[in-house]
């Protein structure tokens, strides 16, 4: 299969009103650096374990300590490619960032488009929304961060606006800012 230009829309599940992006990635991209590629485009910090799920099937990095693995449907993604997974277009699996917040985001294959050489991948599209803080307590816990933040006289709103150490907006997102991040990163090299 030649390698071709993946567009993928990555929303996070739950929340309104939608947080998102659309990234070009090369189809041959493997599920270790689209993980990279979420953590960046989203906004996340890297700070805990990831997955994707796709037909029930949990792809995962393999952790040498891991006593559990082989009792679950677990794969270790060290070689797959986004490719093994999205086919065609409109195919659809779920990556799963941090267990305890349980952040979950559909990526979606939504075009299949010829490689370019003059196109830098991956890059960030457009998107819309900020990414919830590391550590809120997941979409619920998000949502009510964001309802007592509305309030400055809650009896929260002092210890959540010093916990976010800076200002928080919800609706901020800048598509420049994200590009420059991935450009910064290594993610191999992709064969055209």
């Amino acid at each position: 299969m030649k390698n071709q230009i993946y567009q993928l829309q990555i929303a996070l599940k739950g929340f309104k009103p939608k947080i998102w992006r659309r990234v070009l990635v090369p189809s041959n991209m493997l599920l270790s650096d689209l993980h990279k590629v979420i953590q960046t485009t989203m906004g996340w910090t890297n700070s805990h374990l990831h997955q994707f799920i796709k037909d029930r099937t949990f792809y995962a990095e393999k952790s040498e300590d891991d006593d559990f693995w082989d009792e679950m449907d677990n794969v270790d993604y060290k070689k797959i490619k986004v490719s093994d997974l999205l086919k065609a277009e409109k195919d659809k699996m779920v990556y799963e960032y941090d267990f305890g917040d349980g952040w979950e985001h559909d990526v979606i294959l939504e075009k299949i488009l010829p490689m370019d050489k003059n196109t830098t991948l991956p890059i960030c599209l457009t998107g819309k929304n900020s990414c919830p803080p590391e550590d809120c307590g997941g979409v619920w816990g998000y949502a009510e961060m964001l309802e007592v933040l509305k309030n400055p006289k809650h009896e929260e709103y002092e210890s959540i606006v010093e916990w976010l150490g800076e200002e928080f907006d919800p609706t901020y997102f800048d598509k420049n800012e994200v590009n420059e991040m991935l450009q910064s990163k290594n993610y191999g090299v992709f064969e055209y």
